[in-house]
């Protein structure tokens, strides 16, 4: 074999190597589980029956996701300010149960958006009606190294002093999004842009996602702004891109 050929195999195999060191995290170990609790005495299939459907993921050698996605389902259930988190999950189905009408209903749900290297990314939903025309949906994520064993935020991952450079960089996404969506001067003043927490760093891009009522009526669900990495160089830590 040619001395230059044998280089070059070597050479690739040590780039295989490396490659498969930095994004070879093993899969996660996920388990769903899975409640839908009805009224007492309140047929399945009658549509008025109150419930309250819980769906979410629990991570195995992962106590502090676990302990995280647990807190967050219960922080979703506050549907007021200043409303009190329940204790527990399961204290929440009895109590919301307890108190419900007619019709009411709520459900929760957490699932694996996504994992590359060290970096599990947990959608977390939640739906709750308690009367009138719609119910009221939220969404947030939760960014779970599992290197360092704990979440990531937006400052973790952002070199210093770039908080403004990033939210610049993102009202130009709202600005892709109004032109896509065939939204009009008049719509920006009524839903002009503004930052969300709901953050996900996703394998190829970072994607904000909003509240309804947020940057657009009800009907527009929630709206979604995506930011390619190459758009974040200078800005995000160099180990993020």
């Amino acid at each position: 074999m040619p001395i230059h050929y044998a280089i070059a195999l070597t050479a690739l195999s040590l780039l295989i190597t490396g490659c498969q060191h930095f994004g070879g995290e093993p899969p996660a170990d996920v388990r769903q589980i899975l409640s839908e609790q009805r009224l007492a005495g309140c047929p399945a299939q009658d549509d008025s029956c109150p419930l309250v459907n819980i769906d979410t993921q629990r991570f195995a050698n992962e106590p502090a996701l676990n302990a995280l996605i647990d807190q967050r389902l219960r922080e979703m259930t506050a549907n007021s300010p200043g409303a009190q988190v329940p204790a527990s999950l399961d204290g929440y189905q009895q109590t919301f149960l307890r108190e419900a009408e007619p019709g009411w209903s709520s459900y929760l749900q957490a699932k694996l958006r996504e994992q590359h290297g060290p970096l599990l990314v947990v959608e977390l939903s939640s739906y709750l009606y308690t009367g009138g025309a719609h119910g009221m949906p939220g969404r947030a994520f939760i960014n779970f190294d599992r290197e360092q064993g704990r979440e990531l935020k937006l400052a973790d991952v952002l070199l210093p002093g770039k908080e403004g450079a990033f939210w610049r960089v993102a009202a130009k996404a709202h600005q892709q999004w109004l032109l896509a969506n065939e939204h009009d001067a008049a719509f920006s003043r009524q839903w002009p842009f503004q930052q969300t927490v709901n953050i996900a760093f996703l394998r190829d891009k970072v994607l904000l996602k909003y509240d309804v009522y947020s940057i657009a009526p009800y009907s527009s669900g929630h709206p979604e702004l995506e930011i390619p990495y190459e758009a974040l160089n200078g800005i995000f830590q160099p180990e993020y891109l």
